[in-house]
C-alpha cells in the first residue's frame, strides 16, 4: 500500500524509524519497476539542528524544506551523487528524513543511482507521483539508533543525535 499524506505530515522523529521496512518505487517509462527495501534513515530537524540544510534560514535551495510533507527533496552531493530526502512536519518548520541505506545498497548515492533517481524527481510528491513512491508491505521491523555520518560541518552535539535508524536483521 502507497504511503499517503498522513504518514509524512508527522515529525520527523517518528517518520525516520517508521520508513524502516517500506519499499521505495521506481517505475520506468517502459513500465518496470525497481523496489528497494529501506534499511537506514537519518532525520534533520529544523534551523536549530546545525546538520540540517535550513539551519541558516530559507534559501532557493531550502525553500522545499519549509513547504508541505511528503515531497522529494533531492539533491547532489560532492557533485556526483544524488541523496533522496522526504519532506515531513508542518509547514513552515524545516524538516525532512535521508534515505540512506537499503537492502544491498549501502549509502545513499548507491540506493538512488540503483533506482535511476536524479534531480528530476526533486519537489515532487510521494504521495502522488506516478513515477517514484514508497509503499508499506506489512514487513514488521525492530530497529536501532546511532549518531548521525556525514555530517562533520554541524556542532558535536548535533553529530551526537542518535537520529540515525537501523533495521536490525
Amino acid at each position: 500500500m502507497r504511503l499517503g499524506a498522513e504518514f509524512f505530515d508527522r515529525d520527523c522523529l517518528e517518520v525516520a524509524p517508521e520508513l524502516l521496512g517500506k519499499l521505495i518505487v521506481h517505475r520506468s517509462a517502459d513500465g518496470s519497476e525497481v523496489r528497494l527495501r529501506i534499511t537506514e534513515t537519518e532525520a534533520y530537524r529544523g534551523e536549530e539542528d546545525t546538520a540540517c540544510h535550513a539551519h541558516r534560514g530559507r534559501t532557493p535551495r531550502t525553500k522545499l524544506l519549509y513547504g508541505p510533507s511528503g515531497i522529494f527533496y533531492i539533491y547532489l552531493c560532492y557533485g556526483m551523487h544524488w541523496l533522496m530526502n522526504v519532506i515531513t512536519g508542518p509547514d513552515g518548520f524545516p524538516q525532512g528524513v535521508l534515505i540512506r541505506a537499503c537492502e544491498g545498497f549501502e549509502g545513499p548515492g548507491k540506493l538512488t543511482k540503483k533506482l535511476g533517481v536524479t534531480g528530476e524527481f526533486n519537489s515532487l510528491s510521494a504521495v502522488t507521483c506516478p513515477d517514484l513512491w514508497i509503499e508499506d508491505d506489512g514487513t514488521p521491523v525492530r530497529y536501532t539508533t546511532d549518531r548521525r555520518v556525514g555530517i562533520g560541518y554541524a556542532s558535536e552535539e548535533d553529530q551526537a543525535k542518535p537520529w540515525r535508524f537501523k533495521l536490525e536483521r
